[in-house]
């Protein structure tokens, strides 16, 4: 598999000792020859930390860039159309943050890492 994009929550699960994630998320993720998060995961840790609502995050949340290159990921571009493609996606699903992750992944034309099966029937989805 060439490459992948990571759920804020897989992605965050990498960055500590919980490994939350499934064996075929594992394999996937140890695969890809590159591993792709959104600049809105970013956001989306940070708002959480400061709303109280992800304590696990705070060690982290002020070096994000700096773990995410130490693993050797990439930060995916988000363009202007993927944007739009989120806020125009034909989706009943409001969350924000999931809208412009799966409107990421289509635009990359990439899987997405996730346990979470909202995006199933949107995006490919590896778990």
């Amino acid at each position: 598999m060439k490459a992948v994009l990571l759920d804020t929550h897989c992605w965050a699960w990498t960055l500590d000792s919980q490994w939350n994630l499934s064996p075929g998320a594992m394999d996937a993720i140890e695969r890809a020859e590159t591993i792709f998060v959104s600049p809105v995961s970013f956001l989306e840790i940070g708002q959480k930390v400061r709303a109280g609502k992800w304590p696990e995050m705070v060690p982290y949340v002020h070096q994000l860039s700096a773990l995410l290159e130490g693993q050797g990921g990439m930060v995916a571009s988000l363009e202007p159309s993927i944007c739009v493609e989120a806020a125009m996606m034909e989706w009943d699903h409001r969350n924000p943050y999931d809208r412009l992750l799966a409107a990421t992944a289509r635009y990359y034309a990439l899987p997405l890492v996730s346990a979470d099966t909202v995006f199933d029937g949107r995006v490919p989805r590896i778990w």
